[in-house]
């Protein structure tokens, strides 16, 4: 209803009283976060899915997005037809509504890009820096997955799981459940979205502690651990949209609580110290993750 039909410039949206505005906004370059021959279906769906991940990371409710379509050059009515039905049915299945947007043609190259909004208590928005030594260290799902699925859409192989790779990292699937069941519980949260290691790096950073993994307790499919790829790259790699989070010790049973609610398994897969940095089974690593330029 906020869209009033699409007939006007802005959408307009009730905001009940006591609630906070949490807003995050995210692209995807074709050549960039996108090969040129993915299904435009599963670039919509992804981002959708990678914005509302942020919202997951805050404890935040979706409550409607803005998107923005810059099709490239040969990207003509039956791709955009077919991105435009991936978003509706990343909207579908996290029931979120599209409030408008605006289309272009982008030049050489194809350029999405989508504003999600949402609504938190005030005061119970999670962040990166509420960590503190002596907290415990959870992850939701399992890694590696997505990163195994771009090396696959780039001509790798591994198999008789690169449809289930490739599926892992064309879509997403933002923890949306799990996200708000931990607020109140989680001291600090992010999603991980450019490597396990990098991102923990970036919630110690936050928080003002050093981060200590354990990779035995890190979670894997049993699909990325028959690849072989060693637990220390897999954590590296990115586009888990996984969250990461910290709690203090006693909350181990509210976790689990979450954790059921949610119907997502969580690990504790390290601690959190007083200090600086990542250390992964003691030693810093050679490699954290994918940086932006």
């Amino acid at each position: 209803r906020a869209a009033r039909g699409l007939a006007d410039d802005c959408a307009v949206l009730d905001w009940p009283l006591g609630l906070q505005l949490v807003a995050t906004h995210d692209m995807l370059a074709e050549g960039v976060h996108f090969t040129p021959h993915c299904p435009p279906a599963s670039v919509g769906w992804k981002l959708v899915a990678i914005n509302l991940s942020d919202l997951a990371a805050e404890g935040a409710r979706p409550v409607g997005v803005l998107l923005g379509a810059g099709f490239g050059q040969g990207r003509g009515l039956s791709w955009a037809r077919e991105l435009v039905r991936g978003a509706g049915q990343a909207l579908s299945r996290f029931e979120v509504p599209l409030l408008g947007g605006d289309t272009i043609r982008s030049g050489e190259c194809s350029v999405f890009s989508l504003t999600a909004l949402g609504s938190v208590p005030a005061g119970a928005a999670i962040g990166r820096s509420g960590a503190a030594a002596g907290d415990d260290l959870w992850l939701s799902g399992d890694i590696g997955a997505a990163g195994l699925g771009l090396r696959v859409a780039l001509g790798d192989s591994f198999g008789a799981s690169d449809a289930l790779l490739l599926q892992r990292y064309r879509r997403p699937r933002p923890r949306l459940a799990l996200g708000l069941a931990l607020r109140g519980v989680a001291s600090a949260m992010l999603d991980v979205s450019d490597g396990l290691l990098l991102d923990a790096a970036r919630l110690g950073e936050a928080s003002g502690v050093a981060v200590v993994i354990d990779s035995g307790a890190i979670p894997l499919s049993d699909e990325v651990r028959a690849t072989g790829v060693a637990v220390a790259e897999l954590a590296s790699l990115g586009d888990d949209y996984e969250l990461l989070f910290t709690a203090p010790v006693a909350a181990r049973d509210a976790v689990a609580r979450a954790s059921v609610s949610a119907r997502l398994a969580v690990a504790r897969i390290g601690t959190v110290a007083a200090g600086a940095g990542v250390r992964l089974d003691g030693s810093t690593p050679p490699r954290l993750g994918f940086q932006h330029r």
